[in-house]
């Protein structure tokens, strides 16, 4: 998704390019000014409030967001409701968040969630990892039970590793490993039954744990192949697995990062050469489908699962 839009040529584009929508990801004291909210449709990116709190900045950004000063827990609840309020009032259709390897998501306590936001506020970055972890808990955990009253998908994009190569380009600090696993975020499924959660894992080798428990659960659903694993070869194997095994209004086949609106005509043709070859051999030539019906699977798989989790273009 696009960052922001810019928005006197960038409709131009999009008008020319037949894109109908865009979803974005913006910064959670983004005004959402200045663009039309029904085609750039925001996404409430939440990675600074859950694990940089304890910079003077980041606070100062939620409190000129929220018009709330940040002193204890309560306060800290009122500001993230009052968020999601104003992102729901611009239209936005998720919240979405990248995660770590060692993230584990857990209900932390009023009482030491209290001790741990009086120590990130006394001590601020200086503050104790324990506390610092505490409060990315807390945060996360109240960002799923807003997601539940609001009705919000919860997009979690799990297994980044930031700035394993500082030296590199932006966007090419970060890498992944094998440590990632879907059973860390199990008791958040079972927590949110009525909260949907597109999942893009960082590697090819993490598919086959998200197919299984995007079959099992029924609020996690297989969202697009992620950095490292938006590799054709790689694409292609997870594409196959997912159809085989997945349900079919489960899957969200295909998204990328865009940053210019060029970009997403190579990326969704690639995407989609992969989709009608594994359709034709799996469906059409390995079970006998018509064409017609495989062409209706993978309309479903591009586009009809979008408008059903997170809602049409208006």
């Amino acid at each position: 998704a696009e960052k922001r839009a810019a928005p006197d040529w960038a409709e131009q584009v999009l008008r020319q390019s037949k894109l109908e929508a865009v979803f974005l990801t913006n910064d959670f004291d983004d005004p959402l000014e200045g663009f039309d909210t029904s085609v750039y449709i925001p996404c409430l990116r939440t990675d600074d409030l859950v694990f940089k709190l304890a910079e003077p900045s980041v606070r100062m950004r939620l409190e000129q967001a929220t018009d709330c000063e940040l002193t204890d827990v309560a306060s800290l609840r009122q500001s993230l409701s009052a968020l999601f309020d104003h992102f729901t009032a611009h239209q936005a259709r998720a919240c979405a968040i990248s995660l770590p390897p060692d993230f584990t998501p857990r209900k932390v306590s009023e009482g030491r969630a209290e001790t741990a936001l009086a120590a990130l506020l006394e001590h601020e970055t200086e503050a104790d990892t324990s506390q610092k972890s505490s409060i990315s808990q807390f945060i996360f955990w109240t960002l799923a039970e807003l997601c539940d009253q609001h009705r919000f998908p919860f997009d979690l994009m799990i297994g980044v590793n930031r700035a394993v190569y500082p030296g590199g380009v932006y966007q090419g600090q970060d890498l992944f490993d094998k440590r990632t696993s879907l059973k860390q975020y199990a008791d958040l499924f079972n927590a949110f039954p009525r909260v949907t959660y597109p999942i893009s894992v960082l590697s090819s080798t993490s598919n086959q744990e998200l197919v299984s428990y995007s079959w099992i659960f029924p609020n996690v659903v297989t969202n697009g192949h992620w950095w490292y694993s938006n590799i054709p070869a790689y694409i292609e194997v997870d594409c196959r697995s997912r159809l085989q095994a997945v349900p079919r209004h489960k899957q969200i086949g295909y998204y990328s990062d865009m940053y210019k609106l060029e970009f997403a005509l190579p990326k969704f043709r690639m995407y989609r050469g992969i989709l009608a070859r594994v359709l034709s051999s799996d469906f059409v030539v390995g079970r006998g489908w018509s064409e017609t019906r495989a062409l209706e699977l993978g309309r479903q798989v591009l586009r009809g699962n979008v408008e059903t989790i997170f809602g049409g273009a208006s």
